[in-house]
C-alpha cells in the first residue's frame, strides 16, 4: 500500500480464408461505433467532474497533517491516518486513470496531457505531504505497532502493509529525506512520458510500398501488422524500413533510456540498495536470484529454443530462417483472421473451465464498454488493462488487428482484467494491489486456456499445425524474448554503475550481441540482419524497472496451474480463483505458493521445457504425415 509512489500498474466455424475486420483498417476515431471503445464515463461523467473531483482531494491534503507525530501514541492515530491516506490513495488512483486513459486514446490531444502531468505533480505532493508516515512508524518499536494492530481489528487490514514497512527498515530514510525521494517523482516519470509521446505523437515513421503497389504507413500498430504479411520481400523490407527509421533517432533513444537507468540508480542509492535490481525487486520481497536463474534456465535451454527456431524454418520452407520470417504466418491456406465479435466468442468459449461467475463477469466487459479495441491516429499502442480505479471496474485498451495473436491478447488482457475485478472485489483498497510479479500469471493463463480451447476443436492438420505454432510462438515471446530483454535491461544498469556511457551506439551493439546468443545467428539458426540493432527502441518495457521478467516467470507459474484446471482438478481451480481474490494481501512467491506453484524452484521452468518440446514433437509428427 503505497498509493503515492506512482501508477505502475470458437474456432468450430472456422474456414480457411481470411475474414477481414474493415473496422480495424479505420484510423478516423469518431467513425469507430461507440461499442467498441471504452466509456471513461463509467469514471467520471466529464472533465469537469473530473476537475472538481481532483480540486477536492486537492483540498483534503491538509487533513494528513495533524497526525505528524503521533503515530505511535495510539492506535486511533495510526489507524485514523491510515485510513485517510489509503482513500486518499484511492481517489488519487481513480483521478490518474481517467487522466491517463483520455490521454492513450488520442496521445496528440494536449489538454489530456495536461491532465496527466497535472496528476503526475499531485501525485508528488501527496508523496511528499505522507512522507513521515513510514519513517514514524520507523521509530516506533516493532512490537508496540503491532500491539496496536492486535488490540483493535479495524487496523488489521494493515498488517501486510505494516510487516512490509518494518522488513524493508534498511532502506527507509529520515523523514526529510523520504521527502526528498518523494519530490523526487516530480522528474521520475519523464523518461517514460517523453519516450511515450516522442514513439506515439511526433516520431516520424515510414511508408512503405508493398509488393501489390499498396502504400502503408508503418507505426506501431503498423510495424505490428505488416511484420507478419506472408510476402517475405516484403517483410524484409518492413523491417528494414521500420528500423533504419528508428536508428536515425539513436542518440535521442539512448538519452531517453539512459536517463531512465539514472533516474533507478538515483533510487538505488537514496535507499540504501546494492543494485537497481536489488531495489526492483524488493518491493515485492522478490529475491534477486529469481532474476538470475531465469536467465541462466534460459541460456542452459537454448537448444530447445533452437528447435523451435528450426521447424519454423521447415514449416515456411525456407534455405535460413531471417528474423523478419518470425512473425510470419506459418502456413498461408490457414492465415487465422478474426473479427472482433467472433474473437469474444473464442475467448468466451476458452474460460469456460473457471466456472460461470468469471464467464459472467467477462460477458460484462464486452457488454459495457470496458474495452478500448482499435488502433485509430494518435492512440497508445501496445495494449494493457488497468484495474485501478476501484469502484468502478478494469479497463482494456486494445489495437485489435484481427489476426489470431490479437484474440490471444484480448484473453491475456481480460485475464488482467479479472484479477483486478476479483481483487477489488474481495479486498479492501489497502490489500487490493497484486503485486506486478503476479500480475502475468493471470494473464498467461488465459492464453493457455485459450490454445487449449482451439486446439480441442480442430483436427485439420495445416490449422492445428497453425495454432500449435502460436504456442509457441506464445513461449518465444513471453518466455525466450522477454528473458532476453531481462538481459539487456540487467546488463545496461550494470554499465550504469560501473560508470559506462549507454549512448545510442552502445546499446545498439549490446542489444546485438544479446539477441545474436538468443537466436543463434553464429550458428545459423536464424540470421539477425543489421537494422535488429535498433529494436530495443521499440519496447517500451525498458521503462518500466525491471519488469519484463515477470512475464517469464508467470508463464511458468501459469503453465503449471492452468495444466491442472485443465485437467480437471477442482481443487487447483479453487485455490486458483482464492489467488485472484488476493489482491495484495501478501507476498507474492507466498500467495503462489497457496495457489500451489514454488517460484523459488526451477521446477515451473522445467515443467515449461517439457511441454514446449511436446508440442514441437506433435509438429515434427504431422511435418512428417504432411511432407512438409
Amino acid at each position: 500500500m503505497r498509493p503515492f509512489a506512482g501508477l505502475a500498474l470458437s474456432l468450430l466455424g472456422l474456414a480457411l480464408t481470411p475474414r477481414i475486420d474493415v473496422l480495424a483498417q479505420e484510423r478516423d476515431r469518431s467513425r469507430i461505433p461507440e461499442e467498441y471503445k471504452w466509456n471513461l464515463a463509467d469514471v467520471y461523467p466529464s472533465e469537469a467532474a473530473w476537475r472538481t473531483a481532483k480540486e477536492a482531494l486537492v483540498a483534503k491534503i491538509p487533513d494528513v497533517d495533524p497526525y505528524r507525530g503521533t503515530l505511535a501514541s495510539s492506535a486511533d492515530q495510526l489507524r485514523a491516518c491510515l485510513d485517510l491516506t489509503t482513500e486518499m490513495g484511492k481517489e488519487f488512483a481513480r483521478l490518474y486513470s481517467y487522466a491517463s486513459m483520455t490521454l492513450d486514446q488520442d496521445t496528440r490531444v494536449s489538454t489530456a496531457l495536461g491532465m496527466q502531468q497535472e496528476m503526475s505533480k499531485l501525485g508528488a505532493d501527496l508523496g511528499a505531504r505522507t512522507s513521515f508516515i513510514e519513517p514514524e512508524i520507523l521509530k516506533a518499536d516493532s512490537a508496540r505497532i503491532f500491539g496496536f494492530v492486535n488490540a483493535d481489528k479495524r487496523l488489521e487490514v494493515y498488517r501486510h502493509y505494516l510487516d512490509d514497512i518494518l522488513r524493508r527498515r534498511a532502506h527507509t530514510g529520515t523523514e526529510g529525506e523520504e521527502k526528498i525521494i518523494a519530490d523526487a517523482s516530480l522528474m521520475a516519470d519523464a523518461p517514460e512520458n517523453i519516450h511515450s509521446i516522442f514513439a506515439n505523437a511526433e516520431f516520424p515513421y515510414p511508408e512503405v510500398t508493398l509488393s501489390d503497389g499498396k502504400t502503408v504507413r508503418l507505426d506501431q500498430a503498423g510495424y505490428s501488422l505488416y511484420r507478419a504479411v506472408p510476402n517475405r520481400a516484403d517483410r524484409e523490407k518492413v523491417f528494414a524500413a521500420f528500423f533504419d527509421a528508428l536508428n536515425q533517432y539513436r542518440r535521442t533513444y539512448g538519452t531517453q533510456l539512459n536517463a531512465e537507468v539514472k533516474k533507478n540508480l538515483f533510487y538505488t542509492r537514496a535507499r540504501n540498495y546494492d543494485t537497481p535490481l536489488h531495489a526492483a525487486l524488493d518491493a515485492n520481497n522478490i529475491p534477486v536470484q529469481v532474476y538470475h536463474s531465469l536467465i541462466e534456465n534460459v541460456d542452459r535451454n537454448l537448444s530447445t529454443f533452437h528447435r523451435y527456431l528450426d521447424l519454423r524454418r521447415r514449416i515456411l520452407g525456407v534455405d535460413t530462417l531471417h528474423y523478419y520470417d518470425l512473425y510470419a504466418p506459418l502456413l498461408k491456406e490457414a492465415d487465422l483472421s478474426y473479427t472482433f465479435d467472433e474473437a469474444k466468442q473464442q475467448v468466451l468459449g476458452a474460460v469456460q473451465p473457471l466456472g460461470a461467475d468469471y464467464v459472467r463477469t467477462v460477458e460484462e466487459a464486452f457488454t459495457h464498454r470496458w474495452i478500448d479495441v482499435y488502433p485509430t491516429e494518435g492512440k497508445r499502442s501496445g495494449a494493457y488493462s488497468n484495474g485501478s480505479a476501484y469502484d468502478v471496474h478494469p479497463y482494456i485498451l486494445l489495437n485489435y488487428n484481427g489476426k489470431f495473436d490479437d484474440v490471444s491478447t484480448l484473453a491475456h488482457e481480460l485475464g488482467h482484467t479479472m484479477h483486478s475485478y476479483y481483487s477489488n472485489k474481495n479486498q479492501p483498497y489497502a490489500t487490493s494491489q497484486y503485486a506486478i510479479f503476479v500480475a502475468e500469471v493471470a494473464s498467461t493463463f488465459n492464453e493457455a486456456l485459450l490454445m487449449d480451447y482451439v486446439l480441442k476443436n480442430i483436427h485439420d492438420d495445416n490449422i492445428r499445425l497453425s495454432l500449435l505454432g502460436n504456442y509457441l510462438e506464445n513461449i518465444k515471446g513471453t518466455v525466450f524474448r522477454q528473458t532476453q530483454f531481462a538481459e539487456f535491461e540487467l546488463r545496461i544498469h550494470e554499465k550504469a554503475q560501473q560508470g559506462e556511457a549507454l549512448t545510442g551506439d552502445v546499446l545498439n551493439d549490446l542489444y546485438m550481441q544479446i539477441t545474436k546468443k538468443y537466436y543463434g545467428h553464429d550458428r545459423h539458426v536464424c540470421i539477425v540482419d543489421d537494422e535488429i540493432k535498433s529494436e530495443w527502441m521499440f519496447i517500451p518495457h525498458f521503462y518500466y524497472d525491471f519488469y519484463v521478467y515477470q512475464y517469464a516467470t508467470a508463464f511458468t507459474a501459469s503453465a503449471a496451474l492452468s495444466e491442472r484446471v485443465l485437467a480437471g482438478d477442482e481443487q487447483t481451480r479453487s485455490r486458483y480463483m482464492t489467488f485472484l481474490s488476493s489482491g495484495g494481501s501478501d507476498y507474492p512467491i507466498a500467495l503462489l505458493k497457496d495457489a500451489g506453484v514454488d517460484m523459488t524452484t526451477s521446477a515451473p521452468f522445467e515443467l515449461t521445457m517439457k511441454k514446449m518440446n511436446r508440442v514441437m514433437d506433435e509438429i515434427e509428427k504431422i511435418l512428417d504425415r504432411t511432407k512438409k
